[in-house]
């Protein structure tokens, strides 16, 4: 019953903003954009998709409101391809289907994806090749337009990258911490076999670390064989107080030199060991070297400040344009 009620809504949604004439649907408009208009048709064109998603998740009671919302959403972001193709046409800039088939076949390389399997995707969104082409087209389009209106204005200065490495690649050691990385491996002290567990987890714990006194590094040694939840993050857990370790903890991390390895500790279920990289109060830790992710942190700048200047650029094109929604 709810399929039907809801595959009414989304007839009587796309039939009341159309006009019947001579038993012939007109295709009527829903929006100015400057010169151009926006047309019912190309607004289930584009939210076709969107549509269908909604129809099938929506309770039925919300469906009717959810489909104007997403209707609302498509229209503005039609609004907003029309404005990027009127300024692409005052630049002479254009796509060619051959960029479109470039750009498709590194999506579907970069996704590991045969156009069987493509297809089969678009089919199971609701979405035909020939819209995911216009998309894709909308988007070589936008590529360029960042490139011609803001890529060559973006510059990202050095002090703006140490800036970034500062709050996010190190950290200063506050009174009476310690910044450690932290080799684990625990074992299920409730089962059968619970002394055979513990025995092959502090066999491990030895052989890891003696790979780590012998200079191997050790956060990609967290990474591959820790199984606590700091391997992920190279065995890194920050700056840790005296107060919140416990006395096995506190009494072997300060037994051990900064930068040396610490002897392996016993828990209920489980052996630990560390690396200690300070315990000087004051002292700023750099988590990786500057030089290793200078180029990252600026790609990543770089990226930001492109997507924060084209945002303002549409915003500016979309107030000084003439847009009426009717």
């Amino acid at each position: 019953m709810k399929l039907i009620y809801q595959g009414l809504i989304i007839f009587i949604l796309f039939l009341s903003v159309t006009q019947m004439s001579y038993g012939d649907v007109v295709d009527r408009v829903v929006a100015i954009v400057n010169d151009d208009v926006i047309t019912l048709s190309e607004v289930n064109e584009e939210g076709k998709p969107l549509f269908q998603r909604v129809a099938e998740q929506a309770p039925a009671s919300e469906l009717s409101e959810a489909l104007k919302q997403v209707r609302k959403t498509v229209v503005e972001k039609l609004i907003e391809k029309k404005i990027m193709l009127q300024e692409a046409r005052k630049a002479n800039i254009s796509v060619s289907e051959e960029e479109i088939d470039k750009a498709l076949e590194h999506i579907m390389s970069r996704n590991k994806t045969t156009k069987k399997q493509f297809q089969a995707q678009l089919a199971s969104m609701g979405m035909t090749e020939e819209q995911y082409r216009k998309n894709l087209e909308s988007q070589v389009l936008s590529s360029k337009l960042v490139n011609f209106e803001v890529r060559s204005k973006v510059i990202i200065p050095e002090d703006k990258i140490i800036d970034y490495y500062d709050t996010h690649y190190t950290e200063r050691v506050g009174e009476g911490g310690f910044y450690i990385l932290q080799i684990g491996f625990t074992w299920d002290n409730t089962a059968s076999d619970s002394d055979a567990l513990k025995t092959e987890a502090g066999n491990k714990a030895e052989r890891i670390r003696s790979l780590a006194v012998a200079d191997q590094d050790f956060r990609e040694l967290a990474r591959q064989y820790s199984n606590l939840p700091s391997a992920s993050d190279g065995g890194d857990i920050g700056v840790v107080k005296r107060d919140d370790m416990s006395p096995a903890m506190l009494e072997t991390i300060s037994n051990t030199t900064p930068g040396k390895i610490s002897g392996i500790i016993e828990t209920s279920s489980g052996f630990q060991f560390f690396k200690v990289l300070s315990s000087q109060e004051g002292q700023i830790i750099t988590k990786v070297p500057y030089e290793s992710v200078k180029e990252e942190i600026y790609d990543a700048l770089y990226q930001q400040e492109i997507q924060a200047r084209f945002e303002d650029w549409l915003k500016r094109m979309k107030s000084s344009s003439y847009i009426k929604i009717l």
